[in-house]
């Protein structure tokens, strides 16, 4: 299904905020229902599919990060002066499709899904994801992404772009393994444990 034709060439309104990530990730989710399946996108490095949630990689662990909507009625161009671009297709079951921090609610930004439910196809861009990796504590934002959506029917993921450091990191980690990012996270650690068991129930996962 693809969005109403007669939608298709209304204006969309833009936005940037500031979004939380927390365990390298933030979201872009629908709140009535799975945007898409589980999908290895892990050679873009930069964008994949888990628990019905498309996530996005950044390189802090913990902390904001700039984020900008961009909502286009036909495909655009690939915006310039970015380290990283990859694209990814998803479904919004309720023509809400938002970014979303991986353990709160959305954030202050206009959907994605301009042309209402129906199939679209996402392009994130990334800079700055070299600057402070790991980290959980910045005085300011250092990392900025841009996603780009507009309709499309459904086609594989696509890395467009790969310069930074952090994303070559990312990609040659094998798809299942999991990234101990510090030794909080180490499920040897009673922490450790407690943030994989939220980490999965947040997904629903509750073995």
């Amino acid at each position: 299904m693809t969005p109403d034709e007669a939608t298709v060439n209304e204006p969309a309104p833009q936005g940037t905020a500031l979004v939380d990530v927390e365990y390298h990730l933030f979201q872009i989710t629908d709140p009535h229902g799975p945007v898409a399946d589980d999908l290895d996108a892990s050679h873009t490095g930069l964008v994949s599919a888990d628990g019905g949630a498309i996530e996005v990689r950044t390189g802090i662990h913990t902390g904001d990060v700039h984020v900008t909507v961009e909502p286009h009625s036909h495909r655009p161009e690939p915006a310039q002066g970015w380290e990283e671009i990859a694209e990814i297709s998803c479904n919004s079951p309720s023509g809400e499709l938002l970014v979303t921090p991986y353990m709160d609610d959305p954030a202050d930004l206009p959907s994605l899904a301009s042309q209402g439910p129906g199939s679209y196809r996402l392009r994130v861009h990334a800079r700055g994801r070299d600057r402070a990796v790991d980290q959980t504590m910045v005085d300011e934002a250092v990392e900025s992404y841009l996603i780009q959506s507009w309709p499309a029917a459904y086609e594989d993921a696509l890395l467009v772009q790969a310069t930074d450091t952090y994303g070559a990191q990312v990609r040659a980690q094998p798809a299942n393994d999991t990234i101990v990012i510090d030794h909080e996270d180490s499920l040897e650690t009673p922490i450790g444990r407690e943030r994989d068991i939220l980490r999965r129930a947040g997904r629903g996962d509750y073995s």
